[in-house]
């Protein structure tokens, strides 16, 4: 009998998600505080996180899983995004120039794990990532274009879903499909441990973030108050 997947999850994980909004990184963000060097940063994590998963989920619908075959959401894909921002920030030849973080090479090979060894696990980091980007997109969208000084789109591509005209309907469709696979309550229960998992694995990624994040508002006040301090000096002249 199928479990009521879409609101197990979504209260499973409410600590989770109060906790990595709470994060250092995510607290400077939605106060408008990133700069270009921070971002791209994050968004080559992001990169290697979605490549792994899109590539898995693939694999596992092709071969017909019968339960993650059931969100063959296409709509949702975000590499292509990615690749465009990447090559904006960047450039053409960003493939060869990504770093890649610590926390993002743990949080990819936890996916291509779990891929083999029990698929249906990937529903957590399906729902944690993509629901998660579909729900606050447009707002960090808004706040990084500003905070960055982006005029038109360029750069923030990851946040547009332009296959979804109506983002509060199709996250009903994708209740409606959470709650429909063919599950128990055990496995019910691991997705959502997978879940706060994936949160985990975010947070950890938020924190190297933040160290960069650190040393760049550190320059930018020490610039402020060198500046000062001269125009200070000045006028006592």
């Amino acid at each position: 009998m199928p479990v009521a997947l879409a609101t197990q999850l979504r209260e499973g994980t409410k600590k989770s998600h109060t906790m990595a909004e709470n994060t250092g990184f995510v607290s400077c963000f939605l106060k408008g505080v990133v700069d270009k060097s921070t971002y791209r940063k994050l968004i080559a994590d992001l990169y290697f996180v979605y490549f792994t998963m899109e590539e898995e989920l693939s694999r596992l619908i092709k071969e017909h899983h019968p339960v993650v075959s059931l969100i063959d959401f296409e709509e949702l894909n975000r590499c292509s995004s990615l690749e465009a921002d990447l090559s904006f920030y960047f450039g053409e030849n960003w493939n060869n120039l990504l770093p890649v973080s610590s926390s993002a090479k743990a949080y990819k090979d936890r996916i291509k794990h779990i891929a083999v060894t029990q698929p249906e696990l990937l529903i957590g980091h399906h729902y944690t990532r993509y629901i998660g980007d579909l729900s606050g997109g447009q707002i960090l969208k808004r706040i990084a274009k500003k905070a960055m000084n982006i005029s038109g789109d360029n750069g923030l591509k990851f946040y547009e879903f332009a296959q979804i005209k109506d983002p509060k309907e199709f996250k009903l469709k994708y209740s409606e499909t959470l709650n429909s696979l063919p599950i128990d309550q055990k496995m019910a229960d691991s997705i959502v441990d997978e879940a706060n998992l994936a949160f985990k694995y975010n947070m950890d990624m938020f924190q190297e973030l933040e160290g960069n994040l650190i040393a760049v508002i550190g320059k930018l006040l020490f610039s402020f108050l060198t500046r000062k301090s001269r125009i200070g000096s000045t006028e006592s002249s």
